[in-house]
């Protein structure tokens, strides 16, 4: 009897898929213990940094498993139809696979890069740096290889395949149109390129959005995530930070200075201000003691304003050390000179004495 009927019977098509399913199962206690083997020597290798290898388990078990199925269904006599169905189920799922792998793999590589830079460089806003464009990076070539993988699997189709010359000629002409249809999308896309390279926000950056001042949280192609101060997220489009200004206080470096503004009077006199400021921002771990000064900014007839100038490390701390020495200049002012708050000056209706109101501000 011919062995392609043979395998053709009802009996021998239930013993090929047990076949089938034994050698998957073998291939797959395989790739378990290769794949253990691998993690310890890369680990072993690179002690000083937590790589998370185990994303990569799955798809390398799946594309383990398809190789031995390949080679199965390669040397296993079944009719021709059914080894053409199940080589074109093995591509597309093998293409599915690769690409899953690849995609794990870029977030491990991220991560590796990541740590190592991170590892070797001290300062904070240089490692930030990096890791900004490396996310972007990450997730450009993620959208690229689902892309090619779609294209991939239409293109074991020979109805798709036939279309045109090519699916990328096919997939040029539905760019142009798709181009017209979707032009904000597409300068969305192409904004978050340019943020990738140009780098004016990189995460961890303090900025001011919309009169909002909080943390770059996250960049994704489309959006940018502030938290906020108050631990509330504004959601932001990515074309913002190249169609619009914005503050970047953490641009080059985190350390800020602050200001803290006070209306006297004349009698005030400003180097005992600057005795007592200090004094004030000594009693402070907050002040980086680079600039602390008291500067006489503006005068009317009523008032004399005195800004006080203060430096910090980062703009949590320079918020609260306005805070801090604002509110002790007030009670120094209060207890050594409680007649030096501004007056305002009112003339009576009998033309008598005028009265004195002090103002509190």
């Amino acid at each position: 009897m011919d062995t392609t009927s043979l395998w053709n019977s009802p009996q021998s098509v239930y013993q090929m898929l047990a076949l089938i399913v034994v050698i998957a199962l073998l291939f797959y206690v395989g790739a378990n213990s290769l794949f253990s083997k691998v993690i310890a020597v890369v680990r072993l290798s690179v002690r000083d940094i937590t790589l998370p290898l185990e994303l990569m388990v799955l798809p390398f078990r799946l594309l383990v498993s398809l190789v031995g199925l390949a080679i199965l269904v390669r040397y296993v006599p079944i009719a021709a139809d059914i080894k053409d169905l199940l080589h074109h189920t093995l591509l597309i799922i093998a293409i599915i696979g690769l690409s899953w792998f690849i995609m794990r793999l870029l977030m491990v590589l991220e991560q590796f890069i990541l740590q190592h830079y991170a590892a070797k460089v001290g300062e904070n806003e240089v490692a930030k740096k990096i890791a900004t464009p490396v996310n972007l990076a990450r997730k450009i070539l993620t959208v690229l290889c689902v892309l090619l993988a779609i294209s991939g699997v239409l293109m074991t189709f020979d109805t798709v395949r036939q279309i045109g010359l090519s699916i990328l000629a096919s997939a040029g002409i539905a760019g142009v149109m798709l181009g017209f249809a979707a032009q904000k999308s597409l300068t969305t896309l192409i904004a978050g390129i340019q943020i990738a390279i140009t780098q004016p926000i990189s995460i961890g950056d303090v900025v001011v959005v919309e009169n909002e001042r909080g943390m770059i949280e996250e960049i994704s192609l489309t959006y940018v995530v502030v938290q906020l101060w108050d631990q509330r997220r504004l959601i932001v489009p990515i074309t913002w930070f190249i169609d619009r200004p914005f503050q970047n206080w953490t641009r080059t470096s985190s350390e800020l200075l602050g200001t803290v503004y006070l209306h006297t009077d004349y009698s005030i006199p400003p180097e005992t201000l600057r005795v007592e400021l200090e004094r004030i921002v000594s009693l402070t771990p907050l002040w980086d003691k680079r600039v602390a000064k008291i500067q006489v900014t503006n005068t009317t007839e009523k008032s004399v304003e005195i800004r006080a100038l203060l430096s910090a490390a980062n703009s949590s701390d320079v918020w609260e050390l306005r805070c801090f020495v604002r509110e002790q200049l007030i009670t120094f002012l209060r207890l050594n000179y409680p007649g030096g708050l501004p007056k305002v000056m009112a003339q009576t209706d009998q033309g008598g004495v005028p009265a004195i109101h002090k103002d509190l501000h």
